[in-house]
């Protein structure tokens, strides 16, 4: 059995065991690598994310009555809530993004109560606080499951507009639409070119098997938390900045617009601004560039996007920085921090056959400096979110 079939054999345990009836659905979601493109997916901008092989796993069946029920590998509790009781406020903990997809979906318009209530069991191997949006994997797995066993027939843009919708008002998480999206529609070997501002995405080929590349992951193992403070207040600081300048939205200023940034506002809300606006300008160099000359070319990028993460949003942390440098000095054609920061992941572009010795070097790295064993692993551009079978 591989390791995904394990995954859904163990949800669909759980279920079972939990429950006492077999589910009726079984789907999965995968987490995502931001490839290019941080903080500009709240500002209407550009990113360029895709979906990795580890994926969350939601087994489902409907109930005779107006309860949900819901349950987790990894925690031995069971989480209740009546259908009539779902709001933002009675929502904690991890069963908060199981329950509040249901929340979303009435929101969209789903007639929630007249469908009766439901047992969840859900499972994942996207690591927790990671920066590989293991929140998003585990909503989409759920709206998968839950659009299925209704058969409500909604589209990948419509639910990732819904569980993005539970990210923000159940979980109480300001995040942008790139997770949800890049988890709904991902598609093996290529990543989703996302315009924030319509939700017009394309499907851009990324051949780093074909052109000998890695791409290797440095979980930091520094937890990160969107609900709470450095997130929010760099959203807050973009609006702010658009504000300012009279726009609706950075995606509203280009390069052009940054000397009449930088003499209208306070120094840090300028260096706030131009992080959007140059991230913006990268994401859609970087797209260009892997249609041109492949991947091996975009490593300049990602490195210009982590110093602009360093210094002018300043969102990464000492273990991200000396995981680029480490990365670089020992081959890696980019790197950069990957996800929303203080902590979380890395990525770096690495020769196939330099894997090794930059893992080796990384881990001595991270020993010398005081810092916590990384975690380091390899992601391959995968499929998206599907049922899959019992």
């Amino acid at each position: 059995m591989t390791a995904p079939e394990a995954l859904g054999a163990a949800a669909s345990h759980a279920f079972a065991a939990t429950f006492g009836h077999s589910p009726a659905v079984l789907a999965s979601a995968p987490g995502r690598v931001n490839l290019i493109g941080e903080h500009t997916d709240y500002n209407d901008g550009f990113v360029l994310p895709f979906a990795i092989e580890r994926r969350a796993w939601c087994a489902l069946a409907s109930r005779g009555n107006s309860i949900l029920r819901a349950t987790t590998t990894l925690d031995d509790a069971v989480a209740e809530i009546g259908v009539d009781d779902l709001d933002p406020a009675n929502l904690a903990g991890w069963s908060a993004y199981v329950f509040g997809v249901v929340w979303a979906l009435r929101e969209h318009g789903v007639d929630v109560a007249s469908r009766g209530g439901l047992d969840i069991a859900v499972t994942s191997d996207v690591p927790l606080g990671a920066g590989l949006s293991s929140s998003a994997a585990l909503e989409c797995a759920v709206a998968v499951a839950i659009d299925e066993a209704w058969d409500l027939g909604l589209g990948r843009d419509v639910l990732a507009r819904v569980c993005q919708r539970a990210e923000n008002g159940a979980v109480g998480a300001p995040t942008g639409i790139m997770d949800q999206t890049a988890s709904l529609l991902g598609q093996a070997g290529h990543g989703v070119l996302l315009d924030c501002r319509d939700n017009h995405s394309e499907i851009v080929p990324l051949r780093f098997a074909e052109n000998g590349l890695d791409v290797m992951v440095i979980d930091t193992r520094v937890t990160h938390e969107h609900v709470t403070g450095g997130y929010a207040e760099r959203r807050a600081s973009c609006d702010r900045g658009a504000a300012a300048l009279g726009v609706s939205s950075l995606r509203d200023l280009g390069v052009a617009d940054l000397r009449r940034a930088q003499a209208a506002l306070d120094d840090e809300t300028f260096r706030r601004v131009r992080h959007v606006v140059t991230e913006n300008e990268r994401v859609l160099a970087a797209a260009r560039t892997l249609a041109s000359d492949g991947p091996r070319a975009i490593g300049p990028l990602l490195l210009a996007s982590h110093a602009s993460m360093r210094d002018d949003f300043e969102i990464s942390v000492p273990e991200l920085d000396r995981a680029v440098e480490v990365a670089v000095e020992c081959g890696a054609l980019g790197a950069r921090m990957t996800g929303g920061g203080f902590g979380g992941s890395a990525i770096a572009l690495v020769p196939t056959e330099r894997f090794d010795l930059v893992e080796a070097a990384m881990l001595s790295a991270f020993d010398a400096s005081g810092f916590r064993a990384p975690h380091i692993f390899s992601v391959v551009p995968s499929d998206g979110a599907r049922r899959e079978t019992l």
